[in-house]
């Protein structure tokens, strides 16, 4: 309905132009906006406010030409009045609402998506957690984000792709290997020195127990380099194998698993060196090889490459951002963990040393996790192995309750996940809430099949007969749900999304338990059938964006 008000005021402004009522050189960019207030209409806008200046007229005046000239289609207003300094304020005709009916009938399931990114293509890179590993409760935040923003830019008409980068070389890979043969000579008898710095997690030994049945005692003596490449290689396999299956089984699927190792086989990164060398942004001092990072804003130059020629993790994320670009993607975006906060604007640097707009890059970062139980803090750690995986939670609570929970917040805000609340079957479980709502209708529906009133029935109702205030709020809220789903890919937030089904829920709840949608009144029915259907068409429309079910049964 935003549109539609949007473009009756768009052929107004063209009308007065045309007519050389004002003298509009560029129209304003103005906004459309559901006032906070009902009585200043289901709709207002800034226009007049904002083409006052360069028409040389009186906000209030500019307000009532465009009024004055707006043309709508029959039935659509009840009234316009102008406020305070220039604002116009839009009223509805209370029909006119039920064409979000119509409008939802007629898309069906594809109700709310766009053409908006229509052409443009967007990576999304999220997880890449180190295969050192299984994934944890935060990274299980992190995936929920990057998936549900790849399934909302794909239903606003981006071309997306998901990819992980596999951080697969380097330190802790030979940490690793260390960790892993340290724990194979425990399994053999010998006592051992296990170091801080190694990885300490029980799923250390359980791989330790897996690489000795299938090679065999290793030497007791010091592991060589080779040694440690192997144990970290068989060790890093088998983490990331596990790492696919907790995401796959957490509903995440991704188009490429992209392996740092390729950047120096592909020499990716020698390219991107070059392109830099080239543009002036690489310099050497005390034998190093620095990039010039504070020429963009940050606070020092950074390392590349170390006097003993071995590469920094920097220069990987250098060769990784310059490979994506040429790709030839119009967006990336990283989503990472609050940790990595200082990394941003070296980043950011990089990719306008390239020549590339920094806008062109988005690094979203995903807060902590807290894990509550029964209003306690579980306990988490990373290094000394008794963190919480994501496999657990999702063993616990189950992949719906989880995905929906993680989204229920904005990335950047700290987010408590209560475990017990997460298993309860009551209205204070979010997901539960609005599963429950769409499995209620699901069984509204069961019921008007059996009684004839389902299916084409319903779909030539009456609807005149939805008069009720809590009938118009409702078709009011469907009607937004398009600009919802765009807003969240606009801002890159599908916790959005999660509001509006809470609401959507909320509402739907309330409208049950005072009103029968089945009755002896079989006008009546067939028109309440009718909105009950748009609104389980957008519940299931929504939940698939979330990567959340949406039940017929509970």
């Amino acid at each position: 309905m935003k549109k539609r008000v949007a473009t009756l005021i768009m052929q107004a402004l063209e009308t007065l132009k045309s007519q050389a009522l004002l003298d509009i050189l560029e129209t304003p960019s103005f906004q459309v906006d559901v006032p906070k207030l009902a009585e200043h209409g289901d709709f207002a806008t800034n226009a007049a406010l904002l083409l006052a200046k360069s028409v040389r007229r009186a906000p209030r005046r500019v307000a009532e030409l465009i009024r004055d000239n707006l043309n709508p289609p029959p039935g659509m207003l009840a009234r316009v009045e102008i406020a305070g300094p220039g604002f116009i304020n839009f009223f509805l005709e209370g029909t006119y609402w039920l064409q979000v009916l119509d409008d939802i009938a007629s898309a069906g399931g594809t109700y709310g998506q766009s053409t908006m990114g229509a052409g443009k293509s967007v990576q999304v890179e999220f997880v890449s957690a180190n295969p050192t590993g299984p994934l944890h409760v935060g990274h299980g935040r992190g995936a929920a984000l990057g998936d549900a923003l790849a399934n909302i830019l794909s239903a606003t008409g981006h071309r997306v792709e998901r990819e992980y980068y596999i951080n697969d070389i380097g330190l802790q890979m030979q940490t690793l290997g260390l960790s892993l043969l340290l724990r194979v000579k425990e399994l053999q008898g010998e006592p051992v020195s296990f170091p801080e710095n190694c990885y300490q997690g029980d799923y250390i030994k359980v791989l330790a127990r897996q690489y000795l049945e299938q090679h065999g005692p290793i030497s007791l003596e010091e592991p060589d380099a080779a040694a440690l490449e192997a144990g970290g290689r068989y060790a890093g396999e088998a983490i990331l194998a596990g790492i696919r299956q907790d995401l796959a089984d957490f509903g995440v699927h991704f188009d490429h698993w992209f392996s740092e190792t390729r950047l120096f086989q592909d020499h990716d990164l020698d390219h991107a060196f070059a392109a830099l060398q080239e543009r002036g942004y690489l310099y050497e001092a005390d034998g190093a090889l620095w990039f010039k990072a504070t020429a963009f804003g940050d606070e020092k130059d950074r390392v590349v490459r170390r006097q003993n020629g071995a590469t920094t993790y920097f220069a990987s994320d250098i060769g990784y951002h310059w490979q994506k670009f040429q790709r030839g993607f119009h967006q990336v975006i990283d989503i990472w963990g609050a940790d990595h906060h200082g990394y941003v604007p070296r980043l950011k640097a990089v990719v306008q040393a390239l020549g590339i707009p920094a806008e062109r890059l988005t690094i979203l970062l995903v807060q902590l996790v807290s894990l509550l139980r029964e209003g306690e803090p579980v306990a988490m750690t990373t290094r000394g192995g008794t963190f919480v995986t994501l496999r657990e939670v999702m063993d616990e609570v189950g992949k719906d309750a989880a995905r929906f929970i993680f989204l229920s917040r904005r990335a950047d805000a700290h987010l408590e996940f209560d475990l017990e609340l997460a298993k309860q079957q009551s209205n204070e479980n979010p997901v539960y809430y609005v599963q429950y709502a769409h499995a209620r209708l699901a069984s509204v529906f069961r019921l008007a099949q059996e009684k004839g009133l389902a299916g084409k029935a319903d779909q030539s109702a009456n609807l005149t007969r939805l008069t009720l205030p809590e009938e118009i709020s409702l078709l009011k809220l469907l009607a937004t749900y398009p600009e919802v789903v765009e807003a969240a890919a606009f801002h890159l937030e599908p916790h959005r999304i999660t509001y509006f089904l809470t609401e959507l829920a909320g509402q739907l709840h309330g409208y049950y338990y005072r009103h029968r949608f089945i009755s002896d009144d079989a006008d009546l029915s067939r028109a309440r059938l009718r909105l009950v259907r748009g609104i389980k068409t957008i519940l299931a429309h929504g939940l698939g964006l979330l990567g959340v079910e949406a039940p017929e049964n509970m």
